[in-house]
């Protein structure tokens, strides 16, 4: 029953928390140090241990390698890197790193993506840890509840990764035409 009441006390916390909105991130340019110590705080309801960080310097080193986030300027940080790399470490679980570009590569604004990513989340998660919450604290509920979570999740990541498929698919096409 203690490790029930460990997930009971974790879904409370995501239930009393929200994912930053873009207006909440730091407007103040952050050095690469101040960036890791912001998103531990951002990342730690998402983080299964302290070993297996979310984020380090060297991914953040891979990210702006491979252009999922822009070059910091002299060696600063901004609001919308801190934006990107919130949702690359909170879909990395689940997309490729080509799909969450694909993601990011939409036309519209950056603040509104982020801000249509933070809401999305946070409901998400809400969603989730209600069900948590109202199953029964048994055993063999929580498994039932994992069995259908995981379904869920995998079903959703099917969906997803298929429409940006598709998305990629007419991009490519309506560059052939132009």
């Amino acid at each position: 029953m203690e490790n029930i009441d460990k997930i009971i006390e974790w879904a409370q916390s995501v239930k009393d928390t929200d994912i930053v909105n873009w207006e909440a991130l730091p407007d103040l340019d952050l050095y690469m140090d101040q960036v890791l110590t912001y998103m531990d705080r951002q990342l730690s309801l998402f983080q299964k241990d302290e070993e297996n960080k979310l984020l380090t310097s060297s991914m953040i080193n891979n990210y702006v390698k491979d252009g999922l986030i822009p070059r910091p300027e002299k060696k600063k940080y901004s609001r919308e890197h801190l934006a990107a790399m919130l949702v690359i470490c909170m879909l990395k679980q689940v997309l490729t790193m080509q799909n969450i570009t694909r993601l990011q590569e939409s036309e519209q604004d950056k603040k509104v993506l982020y801000e249509q990513f933070s809401v999305s989340q946070s409901k998400a998660l809400h969603d989730v840890a209600e069900r948590v919450l109202h199953t029964d604290r048994t055993p063999e509920e929580m498994h039932r509840l994992t069995i259908e979570l995981s379904i869920e999740a995998n079903a959703r990541r099917i969906t997803a990764e298929n429409i940006l498929a598709m998305m990629k698919e007419e991009k490519e096409q309506s560059g052939k035409h132009d």
